[in-house]
């Protein structure tokens, strides 16, 4: 009997045949760089392009743009153009973007219980729409 078919047998185990679909959908789209980020930066409120930017100073403007796209794309965020001198831009989350919401802070309660000893505090989410990690004492602005 082969090692494989060996330890199988002793733990009385089914073959793993695959991963859930729904959550293969949600790995696709929310294990890309930078996604789960900006999601996290949205469900605090609405942001201007600028805004988020600072909020994640590592992205570079094409990365941000793209992720905003694909999460638009997804039916997760919404871009509205703001009229008139000056033009900008807000992105916002939609009910299904704003349902992440919870999911998020489970795994951020998950990340904080194991892996707290991987995570620098210089690499930590920062900026004004930062949340809970965001300078108490500064007022945060409605839309960052």
């Amino acid at each position: 009997m082969q090692r494989g078919q060996q330890a199988q047998a002793e733990l009385g185990a089914e073959v793993c045949t695959g991963v859930d679909i729904a959550l293969t959908r949600v790995f696709e789209l929310l294990g890309k760089r930078w996604t789960g980020l900006i999601v996290a930066v949205l469900t605090q409120r609405a942001a201007y392009y600028a805004d988020l930017r600072r909020a994640l100073p590592k992205i570079s403007e094409r990365m941000l743009s793209d992720r905003l796209s694909e999460l638009a794309d997804a039916g997760l965020v919404v871009r509205e153009v703001d009229e008139g001198p000056p033009l900008r831009v807000t992105y916002r989350l939609t009910e299904a973007g704003l349902g992440l919401g919870p999911a998020l802070h489970e795994l951020g309660l998950w990340a904080e219980t194991y892996l707290l000893g991987g995570i620098d505090a210089a690499g930590a989410l920062g900026g004004p729409c930062a949340g809970p990690q965001a300078d108490p004492s500064r007022p945060q602005p409605e839309i960052c």
